[in-house]
């Protein structure tokens, strides 16, 4: 008879042998969610893949959601600088993100992200932004789908995230993203979750017509009074 000792008790064989089973199932198991995880990797697919790093903020973003003195936004534009001196981290890619706090759809016309040298206002490189692709987008802000806690409100802000921007933000550059809405009836009567002083980082304020087509070499239109922006409201790694 097979005794198995543990110091200075013994275990009886019944005992032993529910422990051996315990073993081999958990290896069997263990052993097929390695295989149906192999299954489903794609050709290519490095063996041990580094966890997905968390979202941060890699500027400090919009403090406490006031949404007050709104303009009308149809064919407004917002510009936001985002100062290279102000970034907390690095990321290959980049997130930006836009708060609603009213109104029923938001049509874009154009959006892009101007480089300056940090302090300058000389336009050094520009990148056209999307929404799921596309330069001038819908929004349909009473779509569950889009905005899933309804109604949109100061008090339910609704957070869009824009196709992410490959390249990092460089802290030796200031960047500056521009939104222009067009000019129809749907956009008098959006409003952004800010805008108020020492809201955070970034600053922001609008101006008249689409300020989206400036060119490589061009000049920033002038107008920054330090406020907070209307809408964009995080930026983020990816």
């Amino acid at each position: 008879m097979l005794n198995t000792n543990f110091g200075k008790g013994e275990i009886p064989m019944k005992t032993f042998n529910k422990f051996v089973m315990f073993a081999l199932t958990m290896s069997l198991l263990a052993a097929c969610a390695l295989a149906q995880d192999e299954q489903a990797a794609p050709a290519g697919t490095p063996e041990v893949v580094p966890p997905v790093a968390a979202l941060a903020n890699i500027v400090e973003g919009q403090g406490t959601i006031v949404s007050q003195s709104n303009p009308a936004w149809d064919g407004m534009s917002e510009m936001v600088l985002i100062p290279g001196a102000a970034l907390m981290g690095s990321a290959t890619s980049t997130g930006l993100y836009l708060g609603f706090s009213g109104g029923s759809t938001v049509d874009i016309d154009n959006m892009v992200l101007y480089t300056t040298p940090r302090g300058g206002s000389t336009i050094t490189a520009t990148k056209k932004l999307t929404l799921n692709k596309v330069a001038d987008p819908s929004i349909t802000l009473t779509s569950k789908t889009v905005c899933p806690t309804q109604p949109v409100s100061a008090t339910n802000p609704c957070f869009i995230k824009l196709d992410v921007v490959k390249g990092a933000l460089s802290p030796l550059n200031d960047y500056y993203f521009v939104v222009y809405f067009t000019l129809d009836t749907n956009n008098e009567a959006i409003t952004g979750v800010g805008s108020t002083n020492e809201q955070g980082s970034l600053t922001g304020w609008y101006l008249f017509g689409d300020q989206t087509r400036i060119g490589k070499g061009g000049a920033l239109p002038v107008g920054n009074a330090g406020a907070g922006p209307f809408f964009l409201s995080f930026v983020v790694n990816q």
